[in-house]
């Protein structure tokens, strides 16, 4: 997306080029009008006398065989070829229309998990943000129209009814009231509303009276209102409990959202009290001896640390610049197939880095092992993600449970024994690493990472690594993962004596 706001500021350039040729052309017209406008009327006034000058009598012949025909070619003549060429070129760039209506439903999902109302997406005023721009009545308009094609019309009502807003404020568009309340009142009639419903096709009636559609839904809503009065209170009720159970929302689901609103965290006093930072040298490894690394304890179970300071700027950039031309939309692995895929509960682009790649990639390598003490040969590649605006991955484990026989198969090197996991940028609102099921939040800091087991010493998992990453709300989320896998690791992480640990 960075390259496309380039690519827009070359076909701006491109266009006022293009505006400037024009203009030039328009004068060279203008100027010539202006010359023989002052010429024919003076000649008009005595045509005879003028003519009866030699020179005139030239002149009048060459402009008419002449210069005319130079004219002709001037107002024929195409400016516009050198933006139009530029425009076909960029155009194998430009987002299509699944781009657009992904990005729609990033802004929604956003809206949904961080409890934002529209009026505060469309004025820009999110946390953190710097940048803030207005959302127009069009704008509102197409959202809401992504939202409706999708058939979902909670979000179609929140949407119209916002630009019915704007449009009541008085702001210009080439979008029309009557257009917002044909669509806003079928969707409040698609939610069950059918009051709310006959009063906003009524309103559209009192702007338009002659809309065909708006008066077949007036008879409509009166004749299914009228029906539903006349029905038995204790049905109608029960017909709304139903309906509200429906639609709930499931418990982890909302546990995830409240984690990523900072909401909902479970961490008493008493066990915040066993938390702590420290310097960090691995039982005495030779690399850290001078230089100790700090530590601190981010949840006590499941265990999870952070390392700070841990990756420099230069680092970070170079794996951004190794990865920027792989980025590929984020896949995860079928547990039906073992293979990869992709999944709409990811939404992110990932690369992956090998030590083949670069030096740079080897030396991160070895500095978790160094740090971690295991084995790095049996792990997966390096992943580089990147969370746009809205970006997310749903709540998941990274081990394979016991239903998953085959999730690592092809690998070959059993489960996913452990996570480590790199933050290369701060985001300005949302993007936390949030465990539902213990309520922990783990906010991204640009150069830190954090590191956790995902099995126990006996192999069995531990579910309550289960996590997710919040949809980023403001900014742009940089990780990078390595997966860590059992094989290679009898020594180094050997089982306890009791099977049950």
């Amino acid at each position: 997306m960075t390259d496309l706001l380039y690519t827009e500021k070359d076909l701006v350039t491109s266009l006022k080029d293009y505006i400037r040729a024009e203009e030039n052309k328009l004068e060279q017209i203008k100027r010539w009008a202006d010359k023989l406008d002052s010429l024919t009327a003076a000649a008009t006034q005595d045509p005879e006398g003028f003519l009866g000058h030699p020179v005139n009598a030239f002149k009048l012949m060459k402009r008419l065989n002449t210069e005319w025909g130079d004219l002709e070619s001037l107002v024929l003549s195409d400016t516009s070829d050198g933006f139009i060429s530029n425009l076909t070129i960029q155009r194998q760039h430009f987002p299509t229309d699944d781009d657009q209506t992904g990005a729609a439903k990033a802004l929604l999902r956003l809206q949904d998990t961080y409890r934002l109302d529209a009026n505060t997406i469309s004025t820009g005023d999110l946390p953190g943000a710097i940048h803030k721009i207005h959302m127009t009545v069009d704008d509102c308009y197409e959202l809401a129209k992504i939202a409706y094609t999708e058939v979902d019309y909670y979000h179609t009502e929140l949407w119209m009814t916002q630009a019915l807003k704007q449009l009541e404020e008085g702001e210009e568009s080439n979008i029309d009231m009557v257009t917002v309340l044909d669509y806003l009142s079928y969707a409040i009639y698609q939610q069950g509303e059918l009051d709310r419903a006959l009063e906003l096709t009524k309103r559209l009636l009192e702007l338009d009276p002659e809309h065909q559609r708006a008066k077949g839904n007036l008879k409509y809503f009166e004749f299914q209102l009228e029906k539903q009065n006349k029905a038995e209170p204790d049905e109608d009720e029960d017909k709304k409990e139903q309906s509200r159970q429906t639609f709930s929302l499931i418990p982890e689901r909302k546990k995830y959202e409240m984690l990523c609103r900072g909401e909902g965290i479970r961490m008493t006093p008493q066990r915040q009290s066993r938390l702590f930072c420290r310097y960090y040298d691995n039982k005495h490894n030779p690399k850290f001896l001078l230089a100790p690394v700090k530590q601190q304890d981010e949840w006590d179970r499941p265990y999870i640390v952070r390392y700070l300071d841990i990756i420099s700027d230069t680092e970070m950039e170079k794996v951004k610049q190794l990865a920027k031309p792989r980025l590929r939309r984020a896949t995860v692995h079928d547990p039906q197939t073992g293979k990869l895929t992709t999944a709409q509960y990811r939404v992110s682009k990932s690369a992956w880095l090998t030590e083949y790649d670069d030096p740079l990639i080897d030396k991160l390598n070895q500095r978790i092992e160094d740090l971690t003490g295991l084995e790095m040969d049996t792990a997966e590649e390096l992943q580089v993600a990147n969370y746009g605006v809205g970006g997310q991955y749903e709540p998941h484990f990274d081990f394979g449970r016991k239903d998953e026989p085959d999730a690592f198969k092809e690998l070959g090197t059993g489960n996913r024994i452990a996570t480590w996991l790199f933050y290369m940028s701060d985001v300005a609102a949302g993007g936390a690493t949030v465990f539902p099921d213990v309520g922990a939040s783990v906010r991204p800091k640009k150069g830190t990472a954090v590191f956790w087991y995902n099995l126990f010493p006996n192999g069995e998992g531990d579910y309550s690594t289960r996590h997710a990453a919040c949809p980023v709300l403001v900014g742009n989320k940089w990780v990078s993962n390595k997966w860590i896998h059992e094989r290679g690791q009898e020594w180094r992480r050997p089982c306890n004596l009791s099977e049950a640990d």
